[in-house]
């Protein structure tokens, strides 16, 4: 059963037609909107579900590899359904708050992680000889950084990409996405900047509705494809360079190189023809 699959109907049920009002738009955003109503752009479905298919292919080539993919979502209707279903496919999650260097620094992070792994030792412990204020420090200790790090506390490194919605409000997460070659599938709504997304998915990026269909393609994506020790072996993701481009932007280099070389042989040709012409000549 392919749990990716989704129709157009089951985007528009969800509503991610709806986009922002049309003062709030990022012009960037034109080739994705079909038109405006009452004051509100209206998102191309048509695009979206070539658009999802397109990101839906991507995520399975990353998963098959083994590759830890980061979802991103930590405005109060995405939380829920980032954390849901990151789960759900035995992948990681950002859902409250994103952390400078989590990226970039990832030195630094990882020792926050150790740190939050120590405090649940201490914790699942007899925890002998602590008084009660000693526990209660303890516990909070653990809930402020499980809160914010416990979505990534098993990742054991970057990720090898992002599955992001509302560019806008993850601003920090996409900047530093780009920045180390991180490719990014997001959702994007009518006030987004598509210009560094590497899988861009137009749709709305504030309805519950929208937001839980977008995370369930995403996770059907995976869990149809991932090899059950993704997770539990990083190695087997040694291929993947995230310093270079996803394989589907890969195939349209190639296929671009592939025209150039023809092009070129072509032209050779047409000289090397005009050349035996101006001799018989």
């Amino acid at each position: 059963m392919d749990s990716s699959k989704f129709t157009l109907r089951d985007l528009f049920e969800a509503g991610a037609h709806f986009g922002h009002r049309t003062r709030r738009w990022n012009p960037k955003m034109s080739s994705f909107i079909y038109g405006e109503k009452d004051g509100i752009h209206i998102i191309d479905l048509q695009q979206t579900v070539s658009l999802l298919a397109n990101a839906v292919k991507a995520v399975k080539e990353v998963a098959q590899l083994g590759g830890k993919i980061l979802f991103v979502g930590t405005k109060r209707q995405a939380s829920g359904p980032v954390a849901e279903y990151a789960s759900k496919c035995n992948q990681y999650f950002v859902n409250h708050r994103w952390l400078g260097g989590m990226l970039t620094n990832w030195g630094t992070i990882s020792k926050s992680i150790k740190k939050l792994q120590d405090l649940d030792s201490q914790l699942q412990s007899e925890n002998q000889g602590l008084t009660k204020k000693e526990l209660l420090n303890l516990e909070r200790g653990y809930s402020k950084l499980n809160r914010t790090l416990g979505g990534i506390r098993d990742m054991g490194g970057t990720p090898d990409m992002l599955f992001v919605i509302d560019t806008v409000k993850e601003a920090t997460a996409v900047k530093e996405a780009s920045k180390i070659g991180i490719p990014i599938v997001a959702i994007l709504d009518t006030n987004s900047n598509p210009d560094t997304i590497t899988y861009p998915v137009p749709g709305n990026d504030d309805a519950s509705h929208a937001i839980n269909l977008f995370c369930k393609v995403i996770s059907g994506a995976i869990s149809d494809t991932a090899p059950s020790t993704a997770k539990s072996d990083p190695g087997r993701v040694q291929g993947i360079n995230k310093s270079k481009e996803p394989e589907s932007n890969n195939k349209i280099k190639e296929q671009k190189d592939t025209k150039e070389q023809k092009d070129t042989k072509e032209q050779k040709d047409t000289k090397e023809q005009k050349d035996t012409k101006e001799q018989k000549d």
